[in-house]
C-alpha cells in the first residue's frame, strides 16, 4: 500500500448539492424544467458528456462548450461562498499524508480545485492532482486515474481509490486499484457491488485502510 486517491466533488467536499442547485439556475435560465433523471445521469460524467446530457434531454440549442462556461460561472460562486466539507476528510487527511501518498483525482476542472485548495488550505498534504482539464475520456473510463498514478510514480495494485458514486468506483476499479465507495445521499441508491469495500463515511474509510496496512 503506497497511495490514496481521492475524488473531490461528493467525496471530500458536498459539491453535489451545489452542482444540482446550479444545474436547476442553468434550466431556469432557459425557461426548461430539469427532471431529477436528467441530474442522476449526469453525476460522474467529465463536464462537457454531463452538459450534452443536459443540453439533450432539456432540448437546448446550444454547444456544450458554452453551457458549460455558463454552468461553470454559476459554480464558482456557489463553490467560493458554499463550500461544506464532508464528514471526516481532515482526520484521514491528517492521518496518511505523512505515511502515504496521497492525490486528487477529479473530474472537475482545474480552476474548481485551485478554489478547493485556497479555501480548505490543503494543497501542501497531497503529492498529485489530476483534473479533467487534460483527460479524454471521462469516468468511468480509468484514463483519469492512470494519469494520477503514474504521477505519483506507483502502480495501481499499490493504490486505493475513495469514491462516491459508482462512475468514479469503476474507474477506480478499472484502473486496477483496491476501491472504496463512500456513498453519499445523492448517490447510496448506485451499484456499488462490484468495490471492494463500502464505508459511511471517510472516518471508517480511514479504519479499514489502517487494517489493510496492518494486513500486509
Amino acid at each position: 500500500m503506497e497511495a490514496i486517491l481521492f475524488d473531490m466533488d461528493g467525496l471530500m467536499i458536498d459539491t453535489e448539492r451545489l452542482y444540482f442547485e446550479a444545474e436547476r439556475e442553468l434550466a431556469d435560465r432557459f425557461q426548461r424544467e430539469l427532471q431529477e433523471k436528467t441530474l442522476w445521469k449526469m453525476m460522474g460524467r467529465n463536464p462537457l458528456t454531463a452538459m450534452q446530457i443536459f443540453i439533450d434531454d432539456l432540448e437546448l440549442s446550444i454547444s456544450a462548450k458554452d453551457l458549460l462556461g455558463i454552468r461553470d460561472e454559476i459554480m464558482e460562486r456557489k463553490l467560493r461562498t458554499d463550500m461544506v466539507t464532508m464528514p471526516g476528510l481532515f482526520e484521514i487527511i491528517n492521518e496518511f499524508h505523512s505515511k502515504l501518498k496521497l492525490a486528487i483525482v477529479t473530474g472537475a476542472p482545474q480552476k474548481f480545485l485551485d478554489i478547493t485548495l485556497e479555501n480548505l488550505k490543503i494543497e501542501t498534504y497531497f503529492d498529485a492532482f489530476q483534473t479533467s482539464d487534460e483527460i479524454q475520456n471521462g469516468k468511468p473510463n480509468p484514463e483519469i486515474y492512470l494519469k494520477a498514478i503514474r504521477k505519483l510514480k506507483t502502480l495501481p495494485q499499490n493504490c486505493v481509490v475513495l469514491e462516491d458514486s459508482s462512475n468514479g468506483a469503476r474507474a477506480g476499479k478499472n484502473a486496477g486499484c483496491y476501491t472504496i465507495a463512500i456513498p453519499s445521499e445523492y448517490t447510496q441508491n448506485q451499484d456499488f457491488s462490484f468495490v471492494d469495500y463500502i464505508a459511511k463515511d471517510l472516518s471508517e474509510a480511514k479504519e479499514h485502510i489502517q487494517n489493510l496496512i496492518i494486513s500486509q
